[in-house]
């Protein structure tokens, strides 16, 4: 469906929802790569909008998913843009909150209720959308703002969504749609099931049914760039691809939809029941059941509209799963136009010829005349009703209708509520309809209903799709009907508030799910009964189930929500009730024909709506500018949607958590560069923090040099080597000439080997795919642990591993005099990762502490300020660093693009100040990691 919602505001947005939102920065991007020359052109003539960061979250707690969308986007142009951001979200799925950061500005979305002028809230709209997600619905989220010329908009979504058991799996579908090739696009999808999973596995990217969608490279397997981890209880996808990879996927951006499946561990017959918080859910799934008889009558649209493609495909759906029918089961067969033509005049029996005889019946079928849906069903729900009623098998079968149309009622009764009633009432809540609308003429809502009020499911099947493989799909999930007439009953002085208990059938495959509330939250044992029919007899199972241990407090947390004065927050559990409740809540609404319960059902769903912030048909969504800063925005919502998941899985999991299980704050690529440095003519200047000195120094080094700035190859795997250029010294100037950096190369040999060249024109990295980025447009790219962000005409910052950062000044002369040449600076802003025996010009004094003594024992000395003329007059000063004793004097030195001043202790001899000799500091190629120093 189109979840279309659209802001009075100021902001002209039509959206609502959100997840984490996370501190940002510079990080903007378009690449120029190595690929197709046509899509390098592309890139360099398109001036829409550029999207910098793509990622998706996803935690499943217990079949639970709470999903964040983040998605960050820079107005390149010299004009304002409007920046639209689209999300396909499952038609299941609640959207939880929205945010968005325009510039500096936050604006957050609150849940409210829905009233009939809703004024400046966002307005609610639901229609399927033309871009369906194979079986189940989709919604499509719009957002748009306005974003001023050269700034940026940043986008963050959060929805949830109980997954539903098909077929044995569950299916979990993340939309991976950006529009364009993106910098750094990741999808995280968290898994935790403490049953334990018995199956799991990610799917080729099911592609967009739009004609810009592209193909898979390998449609046998995981995506490419996808890696999974997994043990007993957990696992963790990761999709990344690089730019590359996905223009290999889709040169557009649109690469489909990442689809994960898996399956739990169930052992034993009366289900799963977990407790958390005074709230349990219990997940009934029997195995090894014999399956019910199915009396079951195909009721397909015969008419004008079926001609073609549609009836075919329809035609020889229904051939496969007459050969799938069982001996036990009876069927028949209705097409329908403006008239009813059915097959036999009673249920017949599965033998050979009877499926013989209704394929030949079925493929004489001719498209023509109107649609007559009324009658249709009237007509098989009467033969269903007398093949029961004659046969004394009641107890014993599940009855089922497969409707099958593409269209409207045109014939007979047209009238939708009339349709519903006589339908209800004649099928008397024994006979379960399923519906399948194909194309876009169809009244889904219409058949919708008719499934939510007769116990069945629905689907659509859109224009381009294959109808009879949607067909099969749908059948084969209620092909084997287990039991019937379920009832599962718990206590009443120890539950309440229980979501709905009673089931008309459980197919193969499914599951039902039940949640609700304990009374005494420190109760041990809940006592459970479930009876129901299946083929031989009428069942009924009774146990006391043993409840774990349950955790009680607010520091595990699921809730979209910040906390109120003296509010817990809410555990998955308590989500997944309230969501299970509001869902109830609403079929019951759609289905009710009297006005004072529609009225209360509506309240009671829209005030649990409002207070678990879910988007619902009842409730609206308004944006507010918030007056937080983007840095305290996360810590406000931190532990909303995906991050809250993070604490319920590490609380769950306890001591016996894998590393790395827990999610994990993402790293902020706002970095606060250091005052380590080399830079200009080059100067070098090293901090050293603990001790609060600043000591700086100059290398006269020659043109073509290529100096060892930190060398670290034994140890982080990390190598920067910097090459030197040549140019006049200045009029009147002491030197003969002058050098700076021309190249920064740095080697990262670990987890992979991957090669940067940085130049003050461009970057190249090399490591399996080859990338050339262009430094006068922002982008950000990563790969294998290194992330590289370039921000245009700027800088160029490389973070590895998260815990090595280094930050690349770019200097760049509109009109440079004779002494000056286009050259960049080295500044260390993250040495964390670097190990002791790091060395090189600036390694060497990384892990160090230095100290300041005088010649003269008598007389003290403040580090952090000059000393007085008179001190300097009578004494000198001396560095104390890893043994070696320098004479040095106070400076000023400027840094940073010229843009900020520092005092430093000056070293006018580097010689004594550095390990070895100048000449154990050159580096034969860019790339050499050899070092005389031990490592």
């Amino acid at each position: 469906m189109l979840l279309l919602l659209a802001l009075c505001l100021g902001l002209p947005l039509c959206a609502g929802s959100l997840e984490e939102a996370q501190s940002w920065g510079d990080t903007s991007e378009q690449v120029g790569l190595r690929v197709p020359r046509q899509l390098r052109l592309l890139q360099r003539l398109k001036t829409k909008p550029l999207m910098t960061e793509f990622s998706v979250k996803s935690t499943i707690i217990s079949r639970y998913a709470f999903t964040a969308v983040s998605c960050r986007m820079l107005n390149r142009g010299s004009e304002d843009q409007e920046i639209e951001f689209l999300m396909q979200i499952p038609a299941a799925a609640f959207i939880t909150n929205f945010t968005t950061l325009i510039g500096d500005k936050v604006y957050q979305g609150e849940i409210t209720e829905k009233e009939k002028k809703n004024g400046d809230k966002v307005k609610e709209k639901r229609n399927k959308t033309t871009e369906d997600n194979g079986e189940k619905g989709t919604e499509t989220f719009r957002a748009s703002v306005l974003i001023p010329s050269k700034d940026k908009a940043a986008f963050f979504l959060s929805y949830e969504e109980l997954l539903q058991r098909r077929l044995g799996k569950y299916e979990h579908v993340i939309s991976v749609r950006p529009q364009q090739l993106v910098g750094r696009l990741t999808v995280e999808v968290n898994i935790l099931e403490s049953s334990g999973i018995t199956l799991l596995e990610v799917l080729p990217l099911r592609n967009s049914r739009q004609k810009a969608g592209g193909r898979a490279e390998d449609d046998t397997g995981p995506p490419p760039s996808t890696v999974i981890n997994q043990n007993e209880t957990f696992a963790k996808v990761i999709f990344k691809p690089s730019v590359v990879q996905q223009a290999r996927i889709a040169q557009n951006g649109i690469l489909g939809d990442f689809i994960i499946r898996y399956d739990v561990n169930r052992e034993q017959s009366i289900g799963d029941i977990q407790v958390l918080n005074g709230y349990f859910v219990h997940y009934f799934a029997p195995k090894d059941l014999p399956p019910l008889p199915k009396n079951v009558v195909f009721v397909l649209d015969s008419s004008a509209s079926m001609v073609g493609t549609k009836l075919r495909q329809t035609k020889d759906a229904l051939f496969t799963i007459l050969h799938d029918l069982r001996p036990q089961d009876h069927f028949n067969i209705i097409g329908f136009s403006n008239r009813i033509k059915v097959w036999k005049d009673h249920l017949v029996s599965v033998t050979p010829n009877n499926i013989r005889d209704g394929k030949v019946y079925i493929h004489h079928m001719s498209p023509t005349g109107g649609t007559d849906i009324n009658g249709a069903l009237q007509r098989g729900i009467r033969l269903l009703n007398n093949y029961v009623a004659h046969n004394d098998i009641e107890d014993r079968s599940v009855s089922l209708i497969i409707f099958l149309t593409d269209g409207k009622p045109t014939v007979g009764e047209t009238h939708t509520l009339k349709i519903l009633n006589n339908t209800k009432e004649a099928a008397r809540g024994q006979i379960c309809i399923f519906t399948i609308g194909i194309g876009n003429d169809v009244d889904f809502k219409l058949l919708e209903k008719l499934s939510l009020e007769n116990c069945g499911l629905t689907r659509r099947v859109h224009e381009e799709e294959d109808a009879g493989s949607q067909l099969i799909g749908f059948y084969d999930e209620i092909r084997t009907p287990l039991l019937s007439d379920i009832h599962i009953d718990y206590p009443p002085s120890l539950v309440e508030q229980a979501t709905r208990t009673l089931f008309p059938n459980y197919f193969n495959g499914s599951e039902i799910i039940i949640a609700g509330k304990l009374v005494d939250k420190k109760m041990d044992r809940l006592h459970v009964e479930v009876t129901a029919s299946n083929s031989k007899k009428f069942v009924i199972l009774k146990t006391d189930v043993p409840l774990g241990p349950q955790k009680v407090g607010n520091d595990v947390t699921g809730s979209a929500k910040p906390k109120g004065d003296g509010e817990e927050d809410p555990n998955h559990l308590e989500r997944l009730w309230s969501y299970l409740t509001v869902k109830e809540l609403l079929n019951s609404w759609l289905q009710s024909d009297d006005e004072q319960e529609k009225e209360q059902l509506r309240q009671k769903a829209q005030t649990l709506a409002v207070s678990s912030r879910f988007l619902t048909p009842f409730t609206s969504m308004k944006l507010k500018e918030s007056s937080l800063q983007m840095r305290k925005l996360e810590d406000s919502q931190g532990l909303s949607a995906a991050t809250g998941p993070g604490t319920v899985m590490q609380s769950l999991q306890g001591s016996s958590a894998q590393p790395g299980s827990a999610v994990k704050k993402p790293y902020n690529p706002r970095i606060k560069v250091s005052k380590t440095s080399a830079d200009g003519d080059p100067h070098f200047v090293v901090d050293f923090p603990l001790s609060k000195l600043t000591v700086c120094f100059n290398i006269d080094g020659q043109p073509g040099d290529i100096l060892r700035l930190v060398s670290d190859h034994a140890g982080s795997g990390v190598t920067v080597n910097g090459a030197l250029i040549g140019a006049p010294a200045p009029p009147n100037g002491h030197k003969k000439q002058r050098t700076y950096f021309r190249v920064i190369t740095i080697l990262v040999n670990k987890p992979e080997r991957s090669y940067l060249e940085i130049t003050p024109h461009r970057v190249i990295l090399d490591g399996g795919d080859r990338l050339v980025l262009p430094c006068n447009q922002s982008m950000v790219v990563g790969s294998r642990g290194l992330e590289v962000s370039v921000s245009a005409n700027a800088n160029v910052t490389v973070t590895i591993q998260g815990t090595i950062a280094f930050v690349i000044l770019i200097h760049l002369y509109k009109k440079p005099a004779p002494y000056q040449r286009d050259h960049l600076g080295f500044y260390i802003s993250n040495s964390k990762g670097l190990s002791g025996n790091c060395h090189g010009l600036l390694g060497q004094f990384l892990n160090q502490d230095a100290s300041l003594t005088e010649e003269s024992a008598r007389l003290s000395m403040n580090t952090t300020s000059p000393p007085s003329p008179k001190a300097t007059e009578r004494s000198q000063t001396v560095l104390q660093v890893k043994g070696h004793q320098v004479p040095v004097v106070w400076k000023q030195r400027k840094i940073y693009n010229g843009e900020e001043q520092i005092d430093c202790w000056f070293a006018r001899n580097a010689a004594q100040l550095l390990d070895g000799e100048y000449k154990d500091y050159l580096a034969a190629h860019p790339f050499d990691s050899d070092t005389v120093f031990g490592e």
